[in-house]
């Protein structure tokens, strides 16, 4: 993984992009569908929230759960953002929906 900007959020937010995979397999893999593989990006030090790509489904249980939300910007129902994490024990679980989303832009789209 290499840390760098957002290719589609504000100047101080930091995303995560793939080395060994620099562009998508499909556009509902990336928040910047088009560009470089971009799975999930941070938003800067006064708003936290982390914003990434998961499987619908998936997104979809965890915005019942209470961790995430639908991405306001998203355009194929598999953008969410994830509330920024407020103890330790919430950094595992937000670190743990970060791997979800870095598995899911590495996998080979649905047939």
């Amino acid at each position: 993984m290499v840390e760098g900007h957002s290719q589609v959020s504000p100047a101080d937010s930091r995303a995560v992009f793939l080395a060994d995979q620099p562009a998508e397999r499909s556009p509902e893999t990336s928040l910047a569908p088009g560009k470089r593989l971009e799975p999930v990006h941070v938003h800067g030090v006064t708003d936290t929230s982390v914003h990434l790509v998961l499987p619908a489904g998936r997104g979809a249980r965890l915005v019942e759960l209470g961790w995430a939300e639908p991405h306001q910007f998203g355009d194929f129902g598999t953008e969410y953002m994830a509330y920024g994490p407020r103890t330790e024990a919430e950094v595992a679980i937000v670190l743990s929906i970060i791997q979800e989303s870095l598995a899911f832009a590495r996998s080979a789209p649905a047939d």
